[in-house]
C-alpha cells in the first residue's frame, strides 16, 4: 500500500468536497475547504492589506485571520479547483 503524498490527499478532499456540494451540505463543504488550506499552509496565511488590523464585523485581525468566513472558503474552494 502506498502512502499517499500531498496531491492524493489534496484529490481526496476535493472529492469529498465535490460530495458535499452534491448533497447540499455548507458544513462538510467548509471542513473539506479547511483541511485543504491546511494542507497548503493557507491556514497561516497573514492579511497584509493596509488598516488589516481593525475590528470589523467578521472578527478581529490581528495580522491573521481568526475565523473563516463563508466568503473565505469560498475563495479558497474556487482557488483549489482551478489549482487541482
Amino acid at each position: 500500500m502506498k502512502i499517499p503524498d500531498l496531491n492524493d490527499l489534496i484529490a481526496d478532499l476535493q472529492t469529498a468536497k465535490q460530495i458535499a456540494i452534491d448533497d447540499r451540505n455548507p458544513n462538510a463543504i467548509v471542513t473539506a475547504t479547511v483541511a485543504q488550506a491546511k494542507l497548503l499552509g493557507m491556514d497561516n496565511m497573514r492579511d497584509v492589506t493596509p488598516n488589516s488590523n481593525i475590528k470589523s464585523g467578521l472578527g478581529h485581525f490581528y495580522g491573521g485571520i481568526t475565523e473563516l468566513t463563508p466568503e473565505a472558503a469560498l475563495a479558497i474552494s474556487k482557488r483549489l479547483d482551478e489549482e487541482y
